[in-house]
């Protein structure tokens, strides 16, 4: 009985920590300027990003994530933002990492790592469907599907190919995560 109140406590705080963690990062900012039962049409300004391409699924991190923790070339700390997006680029499977909102392309570090990149990414209309799940490549297509062919039905032009952004760390609990499928749109 003594074992089964530990195990509780250990679950209550491990889902307290995973759902605190997620809430404590900077989000890129938007607007929503429609909803529907399905998905959201948001508008988003300018931001910057460091980018790179993946060349096996923990490379893109492992680069962006050593950028982030003071591979740069001033040694600065980055504090980490969400999303964690994800998007083929030239047939080529791309990461970003967003910077916090105090960057501007004259006061980003520059990468030490020639694979890493600052990026302007375009502002304008972005389509999104939000689901929990873990991070699979099924569960993205599935959603990615489903917003895809609702965009059409409604005839809302798509104009890039399919984002994955992800809000979450590793260890948070699947039902706890926050996950999306974008496509930017003509708006």
């Amino acid at each position: 009985m003594k074992n089964y109140f530990i195990y509780i406590i250990l679950f209550c705080t491990l889902i307290f920590f995973s759902y605190s963690k997620s809430m404590a990062y900077e989000e890129s900012n938007y607007e929503i300027v429609k909803k529907n039962e399905i998905y959201e049409i948001r508008k988003y300004s300018d931001r910057l990003a460091v980018e790179t391409i993946e060349h096996n699924q923990n490379s893109g991190f492992r680069k962006l994530f050593n950028y982030i923790t003071g591979n740069n070339k001033t040694n600065e700390e980055i504090k980490m933002t969400v999303p964690v997006t994800r998007i083929e680029k030239n047939g080529n499977m791309t990461m970003q990492f967003y910077l916090p909102s105090k960057f501007n392309k004259k006061n980003a570090p520059n990468p030490s790592n020639k694979d890493v990149q600052v990026i302007n990414v375009e502002g304008g209309y972005y389509a999104a469907i939000v689901y929990s799940g873990r991070t699979t490549d099924k569960n993205f297509i599935k959603h990615k599907d489903i917003l895809e062919k609702e965009l059409i039905k409604n005839n809302i032009l798509i104009l890039s190919q399919p984002i994955r952004a992800t809000y979450n760390g590793p260890f948070t609990l699947p039902n706890l995560r926050r996950n999306e499928a974008m496509f930017k749109i003509e708006f």
